[in-house]
């Protein structure tokens, strides 16, 4: 296992560095000023454009600037914006809402996704069944931001029962229930829909009828059979996810005005700042390569068939 790990944090270093080459290249080599709008209505003086260049390496060559960046991320610095205020600074005031938030969504659809899936799972057709179709298929149908405004005007205006906005940071556990849920409600559809079809193909599956046939109770063949195997490919789907909802929480965000990094890239993309985008993008993708290399460990303990060696 020691050895497999390793393999995999070796892995990750190539993966990390195309990435996020990938994602500078994307931010710093599209066509156009971005000093635009730095100084009113007013074009920037020549001096001042130099300055800042100087600054932000933007005459050397991207490979170079690219090798620079990575060297002060490497230090933990994030750079400067171009109004002098620390990236890094500003990613872990919004950095911490975003992961509450995340971390709620995930729950959401983790516990509400896998019982819905379960229960049809194992009862088969019927009503519980074709209503679970359809509410995950009305879900998986709207967009996101319909899905907030709908909690927001009824939960929060006509019955009062939630909070319409989230604006103190850190924002408190409670608050962040309907936003997790508005967030986390199209993958919590795909999650009841997988665990659904996952049972019910696994549930036919010939070590389940041996287990069965050996006179086990009913409740270690779905719990220790049935269940550890058909959660593998929603185990990955969850761990995958994490990151999706993190990066993904740019219109929850703005709906409840949650200050995430979700508000954070917007402000950056509107500034033309690419050093916060480029910040906060790094980031997304070490959350990605850690949640899929914890993802293929929990197989090992969900699969007694998956070894490490």
């Amino acid at each position: 296992m020691g050895r497999y790990v390793l393999r995999r944090l070796l892995q990750l270093i190539p993966v990390f560095l195309g990435t996020t080459f990938l994602i500078y290249w994307l931010v710093w080599a599209l066509p156009g000023d971005p000093f635009a709008g730095k100084c009113g209505d007013r074009p920037c003086n020549d001096a001042y454009v130099n300055l800042m260049q100087d600054k932000f390496n933007l005459n050397d060559p991207l490979i170079v600037q690219y090798g620079k960046y990575m060297l002060n991320l490497i230090q933990g610095d994030f750079g400067q914006t171009f109004r002098g205020s620390q990236v890094g600074e500003l990613i872990s005031n919004a950095y911490p809402n975003t992961v509450r938030l995340a971390l709620v969504a995930l729950a959401i659809e983790a516990v509400i996704g896998l019982s819905a899936g379960i229960l049809t799972g194992l009862r088969g057709r019927g009503f519980l069944d074709n209503l679970t179709l359809v509410s995950t298929l009305f879900l998986i149908s709207l967009p996101v931001f319909v899905t907030g405004f709908v909690l927001q005007i009824f939960l929060g205006f006509e019955l009062g029962l939630i909070k319409t906005t989230v604006s103190s940071s850190p924002a408190p556990w409670a608050q962040l229930i309907a936003p997790g849920f508005v967030l986390g409600s199209l993958s919590m559809a795909y999650v009841t829909r997988l665990m659904r079809t996952s049972i019910a193909e696994n549930k036919h599956a010939d070590y389940v009828r041996t287990a069965v046939a050996k006179g086990l109770p009913q409740r270690r063949v779905v719990g220790v059979h049935l269940l550890r195997n058909s959660a593998i490919p929603v185990i990955t789907f969850l761990g995958t996810d994490l990151g999706a909802l993190m990066g993904g929480a740019i219109v929850t965000e703005g709906i409840f005005d949650i200050k995430g990094i979700g508000n954070l890239v917007y402000d950056g993309i509107l500034g033309k700042d690419g050093l916060i985008v480029t910040g906060v993008v790094t980031l997304l993708v070490m959350v990605y390569l850690l949640s899929n290399l914890l993802v293929d460990l929990l197989y090992a303990v969900l699969d007694p068939r998956i070894r490490y060696d």
